[in-house]
């Protein structure tokens, strides 16, 4: 029901939305992953990054896309829970699970198992338009673990003006999605981090 569900709310209402009010441009689709385990490595500055990034995908592959995302924000409230579970699909990262001596990545890892492709914003926060902050090293701590996984980065243009930060009305703005080649485990989490750093910037400076 819940991916039924989820699979119409899209249809319906978000894919329309992209289209009709966003002008979105896309470079690389032909290197998203088409299966998985897999992570989309993304830049973030809105609301919009999720929706437009799954909005990527086939409607009939949305069940196996899915964000990773902050479960002391997007769980806190009831309304907000059913929302980020059951329309977008989220897999809760518990940020406070370190402090408990527990895995913050335990569902996140289950979803690799599953072999579905995750959304991962490495900056870990919504930054301010057009600007990138230094990703966290929490991507690299999981890959280590899945050596194996397809690390796709993306750099997102745009969004963060047509719904920034602490804003609930989008207003039409034209932005780019660029997709880099996928980046392997490098066998080192600074090396690893750096590539991750490097292929942002680079991805950022296309037009």
């Amino acid at each position: 029901m819940s991916t039924m569900l989820r699979i119409i709310f899209h249809a319906l209402f978000v894919r329309p939305f992209i289209l009709i009010v966003i002008g979105l441009r896309v470079l690389g689709r032909d290197k998203l992953p088409t299966q998985g385990p897999a992570i989309i490595a993304a830049n973030h500055n809105s609301h919009l990054d999720t929706a437009v990034l799954m909005s990527l995908f086939p409607i009939t592959r949305l069940a196996r896309v899915r964000p990773a995302a902050a479960a002391d924000y997007f769980l806190r409230s009831g309304p907000m829970a059913w929302f980020s579970k059951t329309l977008m699909g989220i897999v809760p990262v518990d940020r406070q699970a370190r402090e408990r001596g527990e895995d913050p990545f335990v569902y996140v890892k289950e979803a690799l198992a599953q072999d579905q492709i995750l959304i991962v914003f490495p900056e870990g926060t919504r930054g301010e338009p057009e600007q990138m902050v230094e990703p966290k090293k929490g991507i690299a701590h999981l890959v280590e673990q899945y050596p194996h996984l397809s690390v796709t980065p993306v750099y997102l243009r745009g969004l963060g003006k047509s719904l920034p930060k602490g804003s609930w009305l989008p207003v039409p703005f034209f932005c780019d999605v660029i997709v880099g080649e996928p980046i392997e485990w490098t066998g080192d989490r600074d090396s690893f981090m750096e590539r991750i750093r490097s292929e942002g910037l680079t991805l950022s400076q296309q037009r």
